[in-house]
């Protein structure tokens, strides 16, 4: 068992001398750490935007219906509490108080659109009463906020 001993420069490493075995500067951009960062902001931005909903907490009643295409601008959202209270967006207000705050509200905003969120604890009548003084003070865009996911009307599958 002999190890064999090699002569010479042959197999082993060769070095290239001169002009092209020098490290020149590479001009090609290296987009892979900015594709890292991007795709790491966009898992938070993806883990974030559900975080930005109302933060009025709600326990929203079960439904099948489709969600409602979004907007360019915030949505207006008045939220009923299981308490009864109501806020707009997170600021509660007094019932008296609604109606001018929310046509001062809309007089500057583009959208006629309005989001009502209610408990769904609370009494029909409560979200009936507070959908009929929107209506009276000229609000007729009232869109009803729920969970999706809930069950098919009458248990039937399908659309």
């Amino acid at each position: 068992m002999g190890a064999g001993v090699m002569k010479g420069g042959g197999g082993g490493r060769h070095r290239r001398r001169g002009r092209r075995g020098r490290s020149s500067m590479m001009s090609e951009i290296n987009v892979t750490p900015f594709v890292d960062v991007m795709l790491v902001l966009l898992v938070i931005f993806m883990v974030a935007s559900p975080l930005q909903v109302v933060g009025v907490p709600l326990d929203l009643p079960k439904t099948a219906a489709q969600a409602v295409p979004t907007e360019q601008e915030e949505p207006l959202t008045i939220s009923v509490q299981a308490d009864g209270a109501i806020s707009i967006q997170n600021e509660p207000i007094a019932e008296g108080e609604l109606i001018a705050k929310l046509m001062a509200i809309s007089a500057e905003r583009t959208s006629d659109k309005l989001f009502l969120r209610a408990d769904g604890t609370i009494p029909y009548e409560r979200v009936v009463q507070v959908m009929g003084a929107l209506n009276s003070a000229g609000f007729a865009n009232i869109v009803l906020v729920t969970d999706a996911g809930g069950p098919r009307f009458g248990g039937q599958g399908g659309n």
